[in-house]
């Protein structure tokens, strides 16, 4: 009902230009919730999270962590693609701008309250700042198990976790191996810990 919901959205303008509203998907149950930026060209015009290369690199990524990605529940904090046109067709992702990610908060909030995960990790700085604010930096805190905000009141109390966006580690151009490498560190700790409260 939430994803019907959001495929009517014009909260900002953004549904305008994207091809459908891009919302979460995954299963039912999962403990782990992986929050990303928006949704990318392939996204767009799947209507799946993380099914682009990015996404690839993620369930890699998850894999050698020793995360089923089948049991997490993916999704976005803007769930319409920004992008700009290159070239006539090529469509160039653009980052969304806070009034764009403030409009779209709601519906992850929605996401946590239905979902009830036990870890949300977010992946790079849009969705950490989504959750944890405008000052918070993921390269001081990443790989950390942190409290979510007192003023996002859900039942669950889940424990966050930022980390870089698989994204990031694919533009890497050196050192791209040491990048995913501390990539899958990271979301082995947030295995570690669900092993720890089993």
């Amino acid at each position: 009902s939430l994803a019907e919901a959001a495929s009517r959205c014009r909260g900002c303008a953004l549904y305008e230009d994207a091809s459908q509203t891009v919302f979460g998907h995954g299963h039912p149950d999962a403990s782990i919730m992986l929050v990303g930026e928006q949704p990318g060209d392939r996204e767009d015009v799947e209507g799946l999270p993380f099914v682009g290369p990015a996404g690839r690199l993620l369930a890699r990524a998850l894999g050698d962590a020793d995360i089923d990605p089948e049991w997490t529940y993916q999704t976005n904090v803007v769930k319409h693609f920004k992008f700009t046109r290159k070239g006539g067709t090529r469509r160039i992702h653009q980052k969304p701008n806070r009034s764009e990610v403030v409009a779209c908060r709601p519906w992850l909030i929605a996401e946590i309250h239905a979902l009830q995960p036990t870890t949300i990790v977010l992946l790079g700085a849009t969705a950490a700042q989504a959750l944890l604010g405008n000052t918070f930096r993921v390269s001081e805190s990443r790989g950390e198990l942190l409290s979510l905000p007192i003023e996002i009141d859900v039942d669950a109390a889940p424990l966050l976790s930022a980390t870089v966006h698989p994204s990031s580690v694919l533009r890497a151009r050196v050192d791209r191996e040491k990048a995913y490498q501390q990539l899958v560190a990271d979301l082995s700790k947030v295995r570690a810990n669900l092993t720890n409260r089993e």
